[in-house]
This record gives structure tokens, C-alpha cells and sequence, in this order.
């Protein structure tokens, strides 16, 4: 694990875009596409919004989320109206986008057409990820319902969870594919994430899902948001 510490949070989140905006950079002189999974919620909206602006060959970044609650775009707690709002605008609107929700009565019933559409983007080319208080990754929650599925080393590129205390079932990326990632990227604010940062590395994951993923994680923590 590489920690980064950064003064507060506006710094953290320009070197964040500006690293991630060099690796998409490299992998397109390599490569005839990228593929760049990100978290939802509000802490990589002014990340996002950096980002965007980065002169890249976007039409060739394919932008998927590393979870989505399963609820409709007009929701307020839905993932895809985030990125859609701060990362898929500006030069960023570009990208090919490939949302999970899709509108049908369950996750389930989504489920098999979703890992057809994520299998020929893997392995990911950039992965970036928040963490929770309690050492959850995407949505993968200690305790959650189908965690040790989702966690299973044969898993599928996706799967469905619920619980954990989310309110909504979830469709997240699993162990496999989060650890498959080229470059990882944990972001973190506050004293309390970074203590559970660090008892992360001493748990399993079935307690502490990041630990999956620290061994070759670059984390960018700053005290203030």
C-alpha cells in the first residue's frame, strides 16, 4: 500500500484528477481503449469535475461505476446521476458510459445481460474507490447479503447484495474484478477512515472488504474534507 497524506481536500482532489488523467493518458498510447470504474457519492464530485476538463481522447475512456443502488436516475441516491453530472461533462462527455440500473423489477433480472456487458472491459484499467467507515468497498458491506458470494475468487464480474445497512439491494464489482484493477485508487477523508484504514490490514475481508484490495492500492487521505 502507498499512503498519500495530502493538507486538505481540494489539494488531494486535483493531484487525484491530475494522476488519474496521466494513467488514462499512458494506457491509451498502449492501448485502443481504457476502462475507468469509479465510486458514487459525494466525495469524488470535485475530483469528477477536474477530470472532465482533462484533454484525453474520451471517446475512448469507457467510464462504468464500481456500484449502483438500484434506483432510477431521478433518484437522489442514484450513482449514475452523479457521474453523469460531474465526470461525463465538459471534454469527459465523450466517454461511453455503461450504467447498471437498467430499469427492470429486480437487480437479479439485470444481473446476466450486465456481466455480458462488463467481461470484455476487464481487466479494468483504473480503478477508483471510496471507503467507508466500516472498511466497505463499492458494496461490498460486512454483513451484507450475498457478501461471500461476491467475494468468492470465482465470482462473476458482478453481483447483487443487500443489507449491510443500505436501504436498497446494490449491484456491485467483485473480488475478482476489483482485484484484477491495472492501477487502484482508495480515497478517504477524516481521522476515523484512516483509523479504519488501518485496521483493515489486519483483518480478512469478509470483515474488512478493502483489505482485498490495499496490498497495491495507492490511498490519498487528507484529515480535512
Amino acid at each position: 500500500m502507498d499512503l498519500i497524506e495530502y493538507p486538505d481536500g481540494e489539494m488531494m482532489m486535483m493531484d487525484l484528477a491530475d494522476r488519474l488523467a496521466s494513467e488514462i493518458s499512458t494506457c491509451l498510447a498502449a492501448h485502443d481503449w481504457a476502462s475507468l470504474a469509479v465510486p458514487g457519492g459525494t466525495t469524488p464530485g470535485p475530483m469528477f469535475d477536474t477530470l472532465s476538463g482533462a484533454d484525453l481522447h474520451w471517446d475512448r475512456v469507457h467510464v462504468m461505476l464500481t456500484d449502483e443502488r438500484w434506483v432510477s436516475e431521478d433518484s437522489g441516491r442514484s450513482n449514475t446521476a452523479l457521474v453523469r453530472q460531474r465526470l461525463l461533462t465538459d471534454k469527459a462527455a465523450a466517454a461511453p458510459f455503461l450504467p447498471f440500473y437498467t430499469g427492470d423489477d429486480t437487480p437479479e433480472a439485470a444481473l446476466p445481460g450486465l456481466i455480458e456487458r462488463v467481461r470484455p472491459e476487464l481487466p479494468l484499467s483504473i480503478l477508483v474507490l471510496g471507503m467507508g467507515a466500516d472498511m466497505h468497498i463499492a458494496s461490498l458491506f460486512p454483513g451484507a447479503e450475498g457478501l461471500a458470494a461476491a467475494l468468492a475468487d470465482d465470482a462473476p464480474p458482478l453481483a447483487v447484495v443487500r443489507g449491510g445497512g443500505a436501504p436498497e439491494p446494490r449491484i456491485t464489482l467483485t473480488a475478482p474484478v476489483l482485484r484484477g484493477a491495472m492501477s487502484t485508487h482508495i480515497v478517504i477523508t477524516g481521522a476515523e477512515k484512516r483509523a479504519a484504514l488501518e485496521a483493515a490490514r489486519r483483518r480478512p475481508p469478509e470483515e474488512a472488504p478493502v483489505a482485498l484490495v490495499l496490498r497495491d492500492a495507492t490511498v490519498h487521505w487528507t484529515e480535512t474534507p
